[in-house]
């Protein structure tokens, strides 16, 4: 009897030890992160291999690592991409080919070129001075205020840029050319932003390391602008049709001499 109750004791001890370890194990950060951001850590987990490649292999851990080593040249490429990826993606989905017949316009290499020379290195520089004003400020407060910040700050900043990017991408020549341009399009983009950016920023502060927060903030930007871009196509080529057609009906389009030819003095968007 004695046996019996000695060898249930060790069971229960035994059983009890190994549910602590458990418990610790659980609680301990996966191999190669810093614990600190849980969620991301397993799902980047799960997508280079599970726990047992956890911060050694995959894809994704090259991108972080690049990323940690050479912050501005991985975002210039991964922006360039992305904003040449969305113009192509645009074109195709709204069926809006050059006067070769291609998808492959020349907007596509223009937009590559801003999104690496121009929205990637203001967007680095902007983020980088919106994290060191509110470094090691954790409180709700202060994430708001970052919010605030970044809505009535940044984003008109980053906003204004692309406009006037936009403007000379697309043939404005003039200075009335490109402050029309800015002028009818910058309140319909600032309404996007303040829908869009105080999500993804309270998501980044929750969830994400400040070292991914502009790759991020560019995954989200190309999916809601390929959306945009692609209403805007189809508009343009609806209005191009009824013009020619006398209706909205599908069908081949003029040729163009250009994409999109110089504009002239009152821009049509």
């Amino acid at each position: 009897m004695s046996v019996k109750i000695e060898r249930d004791t060790v069971r229960k001890t035994t059983g009890a030890a190994s549910d602590i370890a458990r418990d610790a194990v659980r609680d301990l950060p996966l191999p190669g992160t810093s614990g600190k951001h849980p969620i991301a850590e397993a799902i980047g987990t799960a997508i280079t291999g599970g726990k047992s490649n956890a911060g050694t292999k995959g894809y994704l851990m090259w991108y972080i690592n690049q990323l940690e080593k050479n912050p501005l040249r991985v975002k210039m490429l991964t922006s360039g991409t992305l904003a040449g990826l969305q113009e192509f993606l645009a074109s195709w989905l709204a069926k809006d080919r050059n006067k070769h017949g291609n998808y492959f316009t020349s907007r596509v290499p223009k937009m590559a070129v801003y999104g690496a020379l121009v929205s990637a290195p203001l967007g680095h520089f902007l983020i980088w001075v919106l994290q060191k004003t509110f470094k090691n400020r954790v409180s709700l407060r202060a994430k708001i205020l970052q919010i605030l910040v970044s809505n009535l700050i940044v984003a008109p900043i980053q906003n204004s840029v692309y406009l006037i990017a936009m403007a000379l991408i697309a043939g404005a020549r003039t200075y009335h050319q490109v402050r029309a341009t800015v002028r009818v399009g910058f309140w319909k983009v600032m309404k996007v932003s303040w829908i869009s950016s105080p999500l993804c920023l309270a998501f980044a502060q929750q969830f994400l390391p400040e070292s991914t927060w502009m790759v991020f903030f560019n995954v989200v930007g190309f999916i809601i602008g390929t959306y945009i871009n692609t209403v805007t196509k189809k508009k343009r080529l609806a209005a191009l049709r009824k013009k020619h057609f006398g209706d909205s009906r599908p069908g081949p389009m003029p040729p163009r001499p250009e994409d999109y030819p110089p504009l002239g003095p009152n821009p049509q968007y």
